[in-house]
Formats: C-alpha cells, sequence, structure tokens
C-alpha cells in the first residue's frame, strides 16, 4: 500500500511537525512548543520565516532584539515551566547563530531543553562563499555552526530535505528525556530549506510526550536503602531535579517523616518552602550556616537531582567527616556516581517515593534533627540583620534584597550572575516550587533581563521581578524592549555599584590589586556618568532612580499597578558583603608574586588546600 504523503518544502515540514507536538500539564493537552524567537536573516527569511508565517496562527513567532538574548529567554521558559515545554530559536548564518552559542552552553550545563534553528550555507555550494559564511581551508564541510557541537546535546546538519524526519525524531527524543535533556541544534542549510519533498503524512500526526520516570534498579535501590538505614546524621541535598521532576511534596513527606535537613542549591532553592523548620538553605559556597554546619558532619548526604558542582560542595572541602558516603539519586547516570556516589538511577520523585516505604522504622538521630532546626533559627536572626533597612548612603545587595523580599514576597526573583546570586541564594525567602529562577551553572551575565522574559511568558500570571548588577544590564538589556512589544511586563531592579563589584571583592581576596573591575579602578579619560533609567525609557519601560531603601519599597509597590514593565535604579555599595555564612572556594591564587599581599593570600590558600578530599 502506498503512503498518503504531503508536497512541502523542508522548512514548512520542520514548522508543521513543531505544531503537532503536545504534552499534557495539569491533566490538559498542550503544545509542547511556546513558540518560536526569531530574528530573520538571509539564512532563513526566505525559508523558515515564510514557513513559519504559515503556522503564525497555531506557532506564535516572537521578534526578539539579540539572538543570545532570545535563546536565554527561550531557555527560561522552559526551566519555568519545569522542562515540560519549551521553545525554538530561529537566526541567519554567521554572527546570528554564534550570538546563540552563548545561550546553548547555558542550557547544556543546566540540562534545559531549547530547539535551536540556526540558518547555514548552500548545501550545493555553488554560491560559496556566501555572505557571512566561514571558511576552512582544510575542511570544505566545516561552517560556522560547528561552534554548536560541543554544546549541544544532538547536532545535526541538514543537506537533504528528507534529512529533517529523523533529525526532528531525534532532537523531540533528547529533548524531552530527564537525562538527554538539553539544547538540540538543527543546523538548517538555506538553500535546502526552500527544496520540496514528498513527506509522508503520518510524519506530521500528533505526538504526545508524556513524562519518563525513570524507577530505581533493585540492587541500587538495595544499596542506598541500606546506606541510609546505617546513617544517623544524614542531609538531603535538593538540586533541580527535585523541581523538574516535580518532587517537592515527595522530598517534603520524606524530610518531615525521616527527620532529615534538607539542604538546598541554587537550581533546588524552593524545593521547599523557605518557613519549613527543616529547610536549612542555601549549602556550599554561597551556603547559610545552618546548612554548612551541618555538612560538615554529615555521615550521608542523599544527594536529589544535582550535579554537585564546587559550589554546592565547598570546591570539595565542605564535607568534613571522613566515613561519610554519597548516594547519588539523579536521573542522568553521570551525575548519579559524582565524587564516589553510590548511585541510584531514578527519576528524583520516583526514587524519593520509593525510599520512603523502605525506609520505615528507621529515624535520623533525633539530637542531629532538633540541632538543625535550632540552626535554622539562629541563621534567620543572622539574616534579618544582613536584610535589614538602613539610612546608608549606598546600601548592600543584601540589603536591597530585604527591601525587594518585603515589598513582593511572592514574586518570582529572577537572577543570574555577579555577586547578587550568593547573596539572593542565602538570603531569599522563596515561596513555592519555581518562585527562585536563578541561572548559576553558567553564571552568565547578561541572562537576567532576557531570562525574565522568558518566565513571563512560562507564566503569565505571576508577578515576576528580575535583580540585575549595572554590569550584567550593560551586557545584554534589549529584550526590556521585546516584553514591551510582547506585554509581558516584568519589574526590574539595577543595583548600580559603577563596575563589577563581585569580581573585585575576588580579586581584592586572593590578593590582588584593585584592577579593571570598579570603573574608578579602569584606565580611563573620563569615567561614564551612566543613566540608567534614561536608557531604559527609552525603550519604553517606565523607569525611575530611587534613593534610598524607603523609597525603593515604596517604588515597588507602586510598580504593581504599572501597565508594562518597570525598571528602578539603585546605588550600592561595591564592597559590602553578608558575613554570616559562607564557605571557602577553590580559586587558584599565585605562587610567584612580587606583592605581598598575593604572597600572604598563597600561604592562606594553600593551608585551605589541605581540607579538600581527593575522588
Amino acid at each position: 500500500m502506498s503512503q498518503t504523503t504531503i508536497r512541502l518544502t523542508m522548512a514548512q515540514a520542520v514548522a508543521r511537525f513543531l505544531t503537532m507536538q503536545k504534552t499534557v500539564v495539569d491533566e490538559q493537552t498542550v503544545p509542547i512548543f511556546g513558540g518560536v524567537f526569531a530574528i530573520f536573516g538571509h539564512g532563513n527569511v526566505a525559508g523558515l520565516g515564510e514557513a513559519l508565517h504559515g503556522v503564525k496562527d497555531t506557532l506564535p513567532t516572537y521578534r526578539a532584539q539579540n539572538e543570545q538574548g532570545m535563546a536565554h529567554a527561550a531557555i527560561a521558559f522552559a526551566k519555568a515551566s519545569f522542562r515540560r515545554r519549551f521553545m525554538a530559536c530561529t537566526s541567519s548564518i554567521g554572527p546570528g547563530a554564534l550570538n546563540m552559542v552563548t545561550a546553548a552552553a547555558l542550557a547544556h550545563v543546566n540540562r534545559l531543553p531549547v530547539l535551536l534553528l540556526p540558518g547555514d550555507v548552500f548545501a550545493n555550494r555553488l554560491p560559496d562563499p556566501v555572505l557571512q559564511q566561514v571558511e576552512n581551508f582544510a575542511d570544505g564541510t566545516v561552517t560556522a555552526n560547528d561552534c554548536f557541537r560541543p554544546v549541544s546535546r544532538y547536532f545535526d546538519r541538514i543537506t537533504r530535505p528528507e534529512q529533517i524526519m529523523p533529525a526532528l525524531r531525534r532532537a523531540m527524543q533528547v529533548l524531552t528525556d530527564p537525562a538527554e535533556c538539553g539544547p538540540v541544534t538543527l543546523s538548517l542549510c538555506q538553500d535546502v530549506q526552500a527544496e520540496a519533498y514528498d513527506y509522508p503524512e503520518s510524519f506530521f500526526a500528533e505526538k504526545i510526550w508524556p513524562v519518563r520516570r525513570t524507577m530505581p534498579d533493585a540492587d541500587e535501590f538495595a544499596a542506598a536503602a541500606t546506606a541510609l538505614l546505617h546513617a544517623s546524621k544524614p542531609v538531603i541535598i535538593a538540586g533541580g531535579g527535585v523541581l523538574y521532576s516535580e518532587a517537592s511534596a515527595a522530598l517534603t513527606t520524606f524530610a518531615e517523616r525521616y527527620g532529615v535537613p534538607v539542604l538546598e542549591t541554587q537550581a533546588g532553592k524552593s524545593s521547599l518552602p523557605h518557613e519549613h523548620k527543616l529547610n536549612m538553605g542555601s549549602v556550599g559556597v554561597t551556603g547559610t550556616s545552618a546548612s554548612n554546619a551541618l555538612a560538615e558532619e554529615a555521615d550521608l548526604v542523599l544527594a536529589v537531582g544535582t550535579r554537585l558542582q564546587d559550589f554546592t560542595t565547598g570546591s570539595w572541602a565542605l564535607f568534613k567527616n571522613q566515613n561519610m558516603q554519597i548516594v547519588g539519586l539523579n536521573v542522568q547516570v553521570f551525575d548519579a556516581y559524582k565524587h564516589g556516589a553510590l548511585p541510584l538511577v531514578a527519576d528524583a520523585r520516583a526514587g524519593l517515593e520509593a525510599l520512603h516505604v523502605a525506609l520505615t522504622g528507621w529515624q535520623a538521630d533525633p539530637e542531629w534533627t532538633a540541632r538543625a532546626k535550632a540552626g535554622k533559627d539562629e541563621w534567620l536572626v543572622a539574616a534579618d540583620r544582613a536584610t535589614s533597612s538602613t539610612n546608608a548612603e549606598l546600601p548592600s545587595d543584601a540589603q536591597v534584597i530585604g527591601a525587594v523580599q518585603r515589598a513582593r514576597e511572592n514574586a518570582i526573583l529572577v537572577c543570574a550572575a555577579g555577586g547578587l546570586p550568593g547573596e539572593l541564594h542565602k538570603l531569599w525567602r522563596a515561596q513555592g516550587p519555581g518562585s527562585y529562577h536563578m541561572e548559576y551553572g553558567f553564571s552568565t551575565m547578561g541572562y537576567e533581563i532576557a531570562g525574565g522574559l522568558g518566565v513571563k511568558l512560562a507564566r503569565p500570571n505571576d508577578d515576576v521581578v528580575v535583580m540585575v548588577g549595572d554590569g550584567s544590564y550593560m551586557m545584554l538589556n534589549s529584550e526590556i524592549a521585546s516584553s514591551i512589544m510582547l506585554g509581558a511586563k516584568l519589574t526590574i531592579v539595577v543595583l548600580d555599584n559603577a563596575g563589577y563589584g563581585c569580581i573585585n571583592r575576588l580579586q581584592m581576596a586572593t590578593g590582588g590589586a584593585n584592577f579593571n573591575n570598579l570603573l574608578k579602578d579602569t584606565h580611563h579619560v573620563t569615567l561614564p556618568g551612566i543613566d540608567f533609567a534614561a536608557h531604559a525609557a527609552s525603550m519604553g519601560a517606565i523607569s525611575r532612580k530611587v534613593k534610598s531603601l524607603a523609597e525603593l519599597e515604596t517604588a515597588l509597590q507602586e510598580s504593581e499597578g504599572n501597565d508594562r514593565t518597570t525598571v528602578i535604579v539603585i546605588d550600592t555599595d561595591p564592597l559590602i558583603t553578608t558575613e554570616a555564612g559562607g564557605h571557602w572556594w577553590d580559586v587558584a591564587v599565585p605562587e610567584v608574586s612580587e606583592r605581598a599581599q598575593v604572597n600572604a593570600a598563597r600561604q592562606a590558600y594553600v593551608e585551605a588546600l589541605k581540607a579538600q578530599r581527593a575522588g
């Protein structure tokens, strides 16, 4: 029997296929693609641009201002959707495509799905070299898009129209797989986008992608359960996998039933409400005193859905108990085995629920649990002190955080890089799951505003507050205009400390001279007087600069009634940071220097290395 076919260009096949991919959220079948961000150029406007126009009523196309920004927004959409839904991004060839590489790396590190569709050179090579083509003298198959290979979970270059069928099927497998999840790049040769092929109609049948919940292996589960049964001072480190698995309820039940304190990574923060007595808050380099004190003594760490990167483990010097055992509950084998852990390869929710049943009769040492709760109470006193209001001319980041929290306590907080992530990790009082949205896996300056846009598109009924330093604002702010265009109202708080304050503090801590970080310490003829409020207003935002914390709180409260994105600017102190909590971080200090400060820092560094565990 012959197949029924439909003649489409390759680009039209891509567009039609994307419209037919569905998922189920809250018992409702919805499109799995929330839309396509597009900046058109000669490499995609004629092919994919025309194809997207044909499906614009079912698959919305959003015009962005910057390719990196639009990809950040798409990634934030997926993160805010707990990876249940995601977006695609298309660019032309050359600089437009390469602008998305940083975002691809961000998605790769953070295990977040995004479909990247950059245009590419002509497959037939007849007009080579075309505008913006990168020529490799030794390899005729190389193009600029090969830069995506190391930062894509799956990469393919489409040089014939029929190749798009297996490529799109493989792309969907990766985008929806909890273990493989990450960026997919399909590099679309611009001539092939316009070529037609007789595609089977079955290729465009509706496909519903359910959530895959990997169950534990029996032997791994037995070993993990036995390790827990022999533990008296256990802790749970909750990573982003808790949120993506929608395992917050299971985590709460498990922690309460067995008296196990919960420590949160940047990606895992909001797994438990801040107020929960067993939520010790952030762990590691930017950890609370409550979390880190427990981590130092813990005899077992149940690491749930975390990559255990250096900020979480204090560069692997945080855990002082030589008999400490890690159980790596993770859907990704690569992560489950880290640091010599007992692997428990499984979905976070399924794993926690299974352990909950298997551990009946066991309990963490009651004194350990009581001590954890007391430590949490002590930390709250220190945190309140750090975030309290002040009349200082230049408030600290922590004090600004306190003002934002008091004014907009139910908002989704979005941030990414600089000094703010460390302070927010310790001090922000997250409410429900997903109310804290931090990109710290790749710590990408410039993610914040674009990320806020993506969060708002994913959760349009929620209040979204973006906190961003002046350095990140300068790197990528153009999606303010996109938020105005799309009616995606954000509240953006710009903390202006006149430079890269976070790295300046790190420079000082490692013995370095104040050099090239704060604007005043750079090579300059005249210092810039940047009016961030005026700049934001020029893109259509409502904006103002405030001179005090009290004025900031008032502005934040008033902005809730604004009809579009609002930008509020406040000057801050670049040097003050919260002293309570925290842990050493391995940043290598030069062995040889003519400066006494560096030599002293080197001695301290060598001493600190002695606490670092091997393996």
